[in-house]
C-alpha cells in the first residue's frame, strides 16, 4: 500500500524512529498509527528521541584514507559509554558513516551537513544514527567530520590510541615517496598539539594577548624596564615555536624543526614540500562530560523496575 509521507512524518516524532523503520511499520500495520508505534516499541526502535539527549562524550575517532593518498575522511563519533565504543556494533557503525563521509563535498561540519546523505544498504546518515541509537541503547552521535582532497599532493593521517585522537595533513607537492612523511607530520601534530601551521596564521588579537600577559608577568617578577622588551619578545618567540607546527621542534629529532624536516625531505626528491593545513580531534575535547553517582543510578532504576 501507499504510505503518506505526512503519516510516515507523524509516526517519526512520535517514536524517534528512523524514516524507514517507520515506513515498514506502517506498510505492516496497514497505515495505522498506534499499531505502528507498538510494532516499533516491540522492536526496541522507539524512544530513541528520548535517548539523543543524554550527554554522549565517549565514542571513537576514525580516519578513511583513499588507496592513492590523494584524500581522507576523519570523523568524531561519539556515545555515552567506553564500553560501548569498544563492541563491533560501534564500530561497524563507525566504518559505514566513514564510508558514506567519503563521498561528502570537501569540507567540514557536523550530522547536520550531511544528515541527508544514504549510507550503504538504504536510508540516511540521520536515519542510521537514530536506529542506532534505539539498538545501542544508548545516546550516538556524529558530532564533526572532515575531509581532505588534494589533487597537488597527498593526504597524511594518523590515528592514536585506538581512535582517541587524529590528525589529517595536506603535504603538497608530495607524492608517494613522501608517504612516510606526511604520517610523521599527522604524529607530530598528534603528540605536540599545534593550532596553527604558521606565525602568520595566529590571529592578531591572540599573539597581542600573549605579548600583554608576558608583560605583565616580567613586570610583576621586578625585571627593570630596560630589559622587558627583551624578555617579551623571547617568550613570544616560544609561543609560536609551541604552537605553530613549521617551528615546532620535531618529535623524533630535536635537532630539526618541522620547516626544516620539510626544505630537506625537498631537497633529497626535487620536490617543493609545504603544509597547507592540518586537522587534530581528540575525542570528547569541549563535551562537559556528566559525573554521576553509580549506587544512587542502580538504586533509581532498580525502583523504577519494581
Amino acid at each position: 500500500m501507499s504510505i503518506d509521507a505526512k503519516v510516515v512524518k507523524d509516526l517519526r516524532d512520535r517514536t524517534g524512529a528512523g524514516m524507514m523503520d517507520c515506513k515498514k511499520a506502517l506498510a505492516e500495520s496497514d497505515g495505522d498509527l498506534d499499531r505502528a508505534t507498538s510494532l516499533l516499541r516491540a522492536k526496541g526502535l522507539a524512544g530513541a528521541a528520548k535517548k539523543a539527549g543524554r550527554i554522549a562524550a565517549d565514542g571513537s575517532i576514525g580516519i578513511f584514507a583513499a588507496a592513492d593518498g590523494k584524500s581522507a575522511v576523519m570523523l568524531e563519533l561519539n556515545c555515552e559509554t567506553d564500553f560501548v565504543a569498544k563492541t563491533d556494533q560501534f564500530r561497524g557503525l563507525l566504518a559505514t558513516l566513514g564510508a558514506a563521509l567519503a563521498t561528502a563535498p570537501a569540507g567540514e561540519g557536523g550530522v547536520n551537513a550531511v544528515a541527508g546523505l544514504k549510507v550503504a544498504g538504504g536510508g540516511t546518515i540521520e536515519d542510521l544514527l537514530k536506529e542506532s541509537i534505539a539498538n545501542i541503547g544508548e545516546n550516538i552521535g556524529l558530532r564533526r567530520y572532515v575531509r581532505y582532497v588534494c589533487e597537488g599532493g597527498i593526504v597524511g593521517h594518523y590515528l592514536h590510541a585506538g581512535g582517541k585522537i587524529g590528525v589529517v595533513v595536506e603535504l603538497r607537492g608530495a607524492d608517494d615517496r613522501h608517504a612516510e612523511l606526511a604520517k610523521a607530520l599527522a604524529m607530530q601534530a598528534a603528540a605536540a598539539f599545534p593550532r596553527w601551521v604558521s606565525r602568520g596564521e595566529v590571529p592578531a588579537s591572540e599573539a597581542g594577548g600573549e605579548r600583554e600577559i608576558f608583560r605583565q608577568q616580567a613586570l610583576a617578577s621586578g625585571k627593570p624596564e630596560k630589559i622587558i622588551d627583551k624578555i617579551v619578545d623571547g617568550k613570544i618567540e616560544k609561543f609560536y615555536s609551541e604552537t605553530c607546527l613549521l617551528e615546532q621542534e620535531y618529535v623524533r629529532d630535536s635537532d630539526l624543526t618541522i620547516a626544516k624536516l620539510l626544505a630537506l625531505s625537498g631537497k633529497e626528491t626535487g620536490a617543493t614540500l609545504t603544509v597547507p593545513r592540518f586537522t587534530r580531534y581528540q575525542l570528547g575535547e569541549g563535551i562537559e562530560k556528566k559525573h554521576s553517582n553509580l549506587a544512587a543510578e542502580v538504586a533509581q532504576q532498580i525502583g523504577q523496575s519494581a
